[in-house]
């Protein structure tokens, strides 16, 4: 049984030390109301009217309780009730306020008139007193089930909230993975490539790349299946990337790598990094003779942002648009990860090449 059926819970949830003050608070202003009201005809020592002050609020408080201990007997009952919500509970509700206010007053007799055995029980009273208890109680128990409704629709909401929260990441993901997916081919291709015309030209030093390579993917192509990376791994794997190549392209490649070593376990979708790398040697470094230099670094601008990096002094913006399915896809699962948070921008180096930057919310990367 849930905490929202089970009876005894749904008593406590009336019956309980707060509802308990909040009756006790108002019986105390009812009863100041009367007594000051009451003052004005009927002038009195400060002692005897703070005494009559203290009587009528016990008097009031035997009432209160008896409705709300009545209520809350009521909400017990109607727990797990299919008809919880029509006339037939209506009636149970108004029939519960009002034997706590007729026991009320019933008690609130024998409490004043202990003792006394020439004391009568006043109907008129009785059903003035009862009535008004009634009507003031009913009132109460639609204001409970009001404030205890706009709770429910407050919960409601948030649970909606948070469903909606894990779709989104759901949907998130969903689109990371069908972006990998695009990209793992274009990637793959390209590099299973480079180790065909290696093996054209020199087969021991093809076989080597081949190796190297088979290492490099058993690394990598888990990173390709998740959704996200750290700048760390997608660093490591560049370096073995870069290192594959250096093998098929000997003095006509150089590399630098330089990151700031608290940001190694900052967020980053995977395979960004290497695709950059990759349309730097395809588009940048291969096109010239003498090859050329590749730079990546990564640091915390005073901006809140993470910027890395990846500068080549290839043949710039002559040989491409930029606008490939790497790049593209790339931008998109920046977008995906991080929303209009991140972008990828690319500016022309100088005295030539190509600079593409990745930009990162700090907190957000973290």
């Amino acid at each position: 049984m849930s905490p929202r059926a089970d009876p005894a819970a749904a008593f406590l949830r009336v019956f309980n030390l707060r509802m308990i003050a909040a009756v006790y608070y108002f019986c105390l202003l009812h009863a100041l109301s009367r007594e000051l009201a009451w003052y004005d005809y009927e002038p009195m020592p400060l002692g005897e009217w703070l005494y009559s002050l203290v009587q009528f609020t016990r008097q009031s408080l035997i009432t209160g309780l008896g409705i709300l201990l009545m209520i809350a007997l009521a909400e017990a009952l109607l727990t797990g009730r299919a008809w919880a919500q029509g006339a037939r509970a209506l009636a149970v509700q108004v029939l519960a306020v009002a034997v706590g206010a007729c026991g009320g007053a019933v008690l609130r007799h024998y409490a004043v008139n202990y003792g006394d055995p020439k004391a009568h029980f006043m109907w008129g009273w009785f059903v003035s007193t009862a009535g008004l208890w009634t009507v003031l109680g009913c009132m109460a128990y639609v204001l409970l089930r009001s404030v205890r409704a706009e709770h429910a629709a407050i919960d409601r909401l948030r649970l909606a909230a948070r469903e909606r929260e894990a779709l989104a990441a759901q949907q998130m993901e969903a689109q990371v993975s069908a972006l990998n997916a695009q990209i793992e081919p274009h990637f793959l291709f390209n590099t299973l490539a480079n180790v065909k015309r290696l093996y054209a030209t020199t087969p021991d030093r093809g076989r080597d790349m081949l190796v190297s390579l088979i290492a490099y993917l058993r690394a990598a192509l888990p990173s390709m299946r998740r959704c996200d990376s750290t700048l760390g791994q997608e660093l490591e794997l560049v370096r073995n990337y870069l290192t594959i190549l250096q093998m098929r392209m000997g003095e006509r490649l150089s590399f630098d790598i330089e990151a700031d070593a608290g940001l190694l376990a900052m967020r980053l979708p995977p395979m960004v990094l290497p695709t950059l790398v990759e349309n730097a040697i395809k588009h940048g470094l291969s096109p010239l003779p003498e090859g050329g230099r590749i730079e990546i670094s990564a640091h915390a601008s005073g901006s809140g942002e993470i910027a890395v990096e990846v500068r080549d002094n290839g043949q710039g913006f002559a040989g491409s648009g930029g606008s490939g399915v790497g790049l593209a896809n790339t931008r998109a699962r920046l977008a995906a990860l991080f929303g209009s948070g991140a972008a990828l921008e690319l500016e022309a180096a100088q005295p030539r090449g190509v600079v593409a930057r990745v930009r990162m919310p700090l907190q957000a990367a973290a």
